[in-house]
């Protein structure tokens, strides 16, 4: 089978000798210690999951470190899931006050205790003022874990609001010149122990702004290592929904811009009214192409469909651009989840569905995890993320919306639902090759701690 890498593994970074993980050291006096930053939302189940994600990486690959997760939101359930799954992890709560120290006692206490800070995977390098703050007040180990930072789309000078495809995104962004990098990000990414960006646009975008850190370098998105599964909980319910295991597909709905002006209730931003615009203008074409593949499976197989959120907002979008406008005798074969779920129930779900295929980014992640092909269907506001896909060999099941139809997408589909054994083979070969890299990242987080311990 094909399988195309868009990185060349030779050029990647090796651990410098002196600083290899496996090389004899004299035992150490007590378990390094890591100051997990994640946790950032808990409306969007990929949000969600890059915890449980970087906590099962590191339990499998560095179980002897103690974790402490320093998180923005951990509501939805959220803050349940980790603890009945994680019982060893420590949570502390606290943000940084206007001199960029720590806000509350048990978060200053973490700062002193802790080996080395992680941040977490997410869009943008999130939180990297407090990556920065912790840097100048500590002098402690900072390593980032495959984050996107994408240059070129959103609402500042020189960029755009309306995004572009991957290609367009990559051509602006090496168009830029190598002073562009804002000064924040310079400083952590200069002192950085290793930043690992989980698309090459961003990591080639870094390498052209001349950053210093040791290892930069591609790393998958951390939602790729969560473990975690609810079957109790999923397979209950594909029973109740009548839903057999590999006679379904899981598809998920997505709006260009999230909403979250309307469902945090704050007051618009000046920006806002222009996302709403992009949205009234794409949102019926973006769902007709979904919609299109939903009455082409349903006709041509008789087997059913799970039309199912990431978002919170996502329930009702779904029903009534996905659901509602479908002719009865599709209709009839169609599930709408009409409840918010976790990552892993979703996974015990995915892991059973036949494929997945979602505008949103995170929920193909989950099933490639469980071994689901899926579907990443891209809008060009999404940021470059979306690159990942093509990053770790998923490229055939790639589409950038506005260049796809629902019977390319059909076309596709048909493919694996002629042959689930073939294309499961293929998520295996992907999985594969992201396992390296978790490993090499992981491999990265013991150096430093563990050097961090020795100095």
């Amino acid at each position: 089978m094909n399988r195309r890498h868009f990185i060349n593994l030779a050029s990647l970074a090796t651990v410098p000798a002196s600083l290899d993980p496996g090389r004899a050291l004299a035992p150490l006096e007590r378990a390094p210690r890591i100051l997990l930053r994640s946790s950032w939302q808990s409306v969007n189940i990929g949000d969600i999951g890059h915890t449980p994600g970087a906590l099962s990486l590191l339990d499998r690959y560095f179980p002897e470190a103690e974790i402490t997760l320093w998180p923005n939101d951990l509501g939805h359930g959220a803050h349940d899931l980790l603890t009945r799954n994680y019982p060893r992890l420590k949570i502390v709560e606290g943000t940084l006050d206007p001199t960029g120290k720590p806000s509350t006692p048990a978060l200053a206490r973490a700062w002193a205790e802790t080996d080395m800070y992680l941040g977490g995977s997410g869009s943008g390098f999130p939180s990297s003022a407090h990556a920065a703050s912790f840097l100048r007040a500590t002098g402690k180990p900072v390593g980032i874990l495959a984050v996107s930072t994408d240059p070129v789309w959103g609402f500042g000078p020189g960029q755009y609001p309306e995004g572009g495809t991957l290609q367009e995104l990559r051509a602006k962004a090496m168009a830029l010149p190598a002073t562009h990098l804002s000064e924040e990000y310079r400083f952590v990414m200069d002192r950085a122990a290793f930043f690992f960006t989980r698309d090459t646009i961003s990591l080639d975008y870094l390498k052209s702004q001349g950053v210093k850190t040791p290892i930069l370098e591609f790393g998958p998105d951390a939602q790729l290592g969560m473990h975690l599964r609810d079957d109790a909980r999923g397979i209950a319910y594909l029973r109740d929904q009548r839903l057999e295991m590999g006679k379904f597909i899981a598809v998920i709905s997505r709006l260009r811009y999230t909403p979250y002006h309307t469902f945090y209730q704050r007051p618009p931003a000046a920006s806002d009214a222009v996302k709403d615009a992009i949205n009234t203008r794409t949102v019926e074409g973006d769902h007709g192409r979904l919609r299109d593949l939903i009455v082409a499976y349903v006709r041509n197989t008789g087997n059913r469909v799970l039309v199912c959120p990431e978002m919170t907002y996502e329930i009702q979008l779904s029903k009534d651009m996905l659901v509602d406008p479908l002719p009865a005798d599709v209709k009839k074969n169609v599930v709408w989840r009409d409840t918010y779920w976790l990552p892993d129930e979703a996974a015990s779900v995915y892991a059973q569905a036949l494929a997945v295929v979602s505008i949103e980014c995170h929920s193909p992640l989950i099933a490639f995890r469980n071994g689901t092909p899926a579907f990443h269907v891209r809008q060009p506001t999404d940021t470059c993320k979306g690159q990942m896909y093509r990053d770790m060999g998923a490229n055939d099941w790639f589409f950038e919306i506005d260049d796809t139809d629902g019977r390319q997408l059909w076309a596709r589909l048909n493919e694996i639902h002629k042959d689930p054994a073939a294309a499961r083979a293929k998520v295996k070969s992907i999985m594969k090759f992201v396992e390296q890299r978790q490993k090499r990242m992981i491999d990265a987080v013991r150096t430093a701690a563990i050097g961090r311990r020795r100095t």
